[in-house]
This record gives C-alpha cells, structure tokens and sequence, in this order.
C-alpha cells in the first residue's frame, strides 16, 4: 500500500488492545505504537526512583529527562529506557497497580501525547493504541475503534497473561484491580477514557485476537478506499 492511514485502537484495560493492534499493525505492514508501554516506562522509573505517583510535576520532570524508544522485536515491541530494555519489567503487578495514578496528571499527559505524536511524524502507517488515541493524540486519525470486553472476561485473560509470567492472583482480586482501574480512567479530569463520537464499537468477549485483527484490517482497506 502506498497510501496508508493513522489507526487508533482505544478501550479500557485488558480489552485486547496491544495485541490485536500488533496482529493489525503486522498485517498491513504498519508501524505499532503502544502508548500504554510509555505510561508503563514512567511508572517504572519513577518508582525506581523513589518518585510519588501522586506529585505531577516531579512525574513530568522525569519524563522530561528520559529517553523512551519503542523498538520493533520478533515479540512484537520492546521498550527501551535510557539504553535499558524494560519490556518485561514494565509488566510487573507493582507497575500495573500504578500506572493508572501517574497517567491522570495533566501535566504528564499532555507532555507524552507530544512524545506520541511526534512518534508518528517518523512513520508511513501507524496502529496506536491506548486511552484517548482517538480523543486527543490522534483526533485527525481515518480510523478509530473502540475495543472493550466484559470485566470477568478481562480478567481471565489477564489472570492467563500473569500465570505465564509466574504471576499468583485470584480472579476475584483482578476483576476488582480492572473495576477500579476502569472508574480511575474514565473519571479522571485530563483525557479521560471515552468513545470517540466517530469510532467503532468493538465488543471482543466472545471473538478470538484473529477475528477481531481481521475486522479491523478490513476495515482499515476499506478507509483506504474510500
């Protein structure tokens, strides 16, 4: 394809976002940008340096000295820190139990929306997803989605992506971590999360990664060709 578009995937925790934007971005040859993995990053870092989730301004200071990159593996993306390859790190319970309180401040958001955004001014083609791709990064994007799932649905899948890492919780215990994250990200005051007027519902309960990688795939040729 020579022409290509700008793909936004939003919807709230463990809905299938990452890895069905990678299935999309793979498909049409697109660039994959994981925006929750850059709240991840900051979270990361600011615990490792004694940073409270709770002060914005020392948490956009931070993010202002770092390098975040996000590298194309045979996993998918990594994310790289400093030189520092984080990819699992960022996935622990403690960074997950975080993250939601470093993404509310302001001053953080709208700084790592310009990093997003510059992200895309160096690719032909992107598959970003996150919270408010549609809403605010990338308003202009041809193409946005709104992915969710039931919350017992969410949690099994993520009680199946913690046993892989060795990961011990109850389902009852993420059913209510993913309630709560879910209030934490629609309540809050900057860039909450919402469905885009113009985006398309995309309830993937009961759908497996592949049909839903092949909806929306279609559905991108189909902007293509209009």
């Amino acid at each position: 394809m020579s022409k290509r578009i700008k793909i936004a995937i939003d919807g709230p925790a463990a809905a299938g976002k990452s890895t069905i934007a990678k299935k999309v971005g793979f498909k049409l040859g697109y660039t994959y940008i994981d925006t929750g993995a850059m709240y991840r990053a900051l979270t990361y870092k600011a615990s490792a340096s004694n940073i409270d989730m709770e002060d914005g301004d020392k948490l956009s200071e931070l993010l202002d000295q770092i390098e975040i990159l996000l590298v194309p593996s045979s996993e998918g993306q990594s994310v790289i820190v400093d030189g520092e390859d984080i990819t699992n790190a960022i996935r622990s319970k403690s960074v997950t139990n975080n993250v939601s309180a470093v993404a509310k401040h302001a001053k953080v958001r709208r700084l790592m929306v310009q990093k997003q955004r510059d992200l895309t001014t160096l690719v032909n083609g992107v598959v970003m997803d996150g919270r408010d791709i549609g809403t605010t990064v990338l308003p202009d994007a041809e193409l946005k989605i709104f992915m969710t799932a039931s919350v017992q649905e969410r949690a099994k899948r993520r009680y199946t992506e913690d046993e892989a890492r060795g990961i011990t919780t109850s389902l009852e215990q993420l059913e209510k971590e993913i309630s709560d994250r879910d209030r934490a990200d629609s309540e809050r005051i900057e860039s909450p999360l919402r469905q885009a007027d113009d985006a398309i519902y995309i309830d993937t309960t009961s759908k497996t990664i592949e049909e839903v990688a092949d909806e929306i795939s279609k559905l991108a040729e189909g902007r293509l060709g209009e």
